[in-house]
């Protein structure tokens, strides 16, 4: 456990380092907008919130933290009413957030897959597939604020959920690894499987990630 001041310098310092100072915030102004969930019944403190760019940062951070041992907190949309993506009242964990990860990377209209970041929000992801005349089925009323990482990592399902099934139905690519490795597992392993995403989950930092739904749909 990091029971010193020093090692919490260490591990911010080496943070600062791998991610820019730009992307790892400790001031309290800064912090604050993070610390709360969307009903504000829960409220907690962090060391730092850390804001990565891409999958080999967040893969950075998670390795980093591993090292020091600090909790991690993932946080996306935080539209949640549960508390889970809100740190603890120790100041002890740090707190990543997914919404800068925001790329749609690709959409292939004819394998019906499409594959974006975690930062993505729902909304955004149904008017990509309807640009090219499909269906992002996972609907529902935080769609224009929840993000792609949370919706997977919580399993949602939806307003469609009987129709379409959940979020994770068949979502089995977790590149960012608790050891702090990149694993590149997007690959159209099953093709029954049609949606394609990237997001982050409690247990893993997703950057790509495949889940399934019906031929006329389009997956992440």
């Amino acid at each position: 456990e990091l029971r010193s001041p020093d090692m919490s310098l260490a591990a911010l310092a080496r943070l600062r380092e791998c991610l820019g100072e730009a992307s790892v915030l400790t001031d309290d102004t800064a912090v604050e907008p993070y610390l709360h969930d969307e009903r504000r019944l829960y409220h907690g403190r962090t060391l730092a919130v850390l804001r990565p760019r891409d999958a080999a940062e967040v893969a950075a951070a998670v390795r980093i933290c591993a090292e020091f041992r600090l909790p991690m907190v993932p946080q996306g949309g935080n539209t949640g009413y549960c508390g889970g993506a809100t740190p603890d009242e120790s100041g002890r964990e740090v707190l990543i957030s997914l919404s800068r990860l925001r790329q749609i990377r690709a959409v292939d209209p004819l394998g019906f897959t499409l594959t974006a970041e975690a930062g993505v929000t729902l909304a955004e992801l149904q008017a990509v597939a309807a640009d090219v005349a499909r269906l992002f089925p996972l609907s529902m009323g935080s769609e224009g604020t929840c993000q792609l990482g949370g919706v997977l990592s919580t399993n949602a399902g939806g307003l469609a959920v009987l129709r379409y099934g959940t979020a994770r139905d068949g979502d089995n690519a977790w590149p960012a690894r608790r050891d702090g490795l990149v694993a590149d597992w997007l690959s159209f392993l099953d093709r029954g499987k049609r949606v394609f995403a990237v997001g982050s989950s409690d247990s893993h930092h997703i950057s790509d990630s495949p889940v399934g739904y019906p031929r006329t749909c389009l997956a992440v």
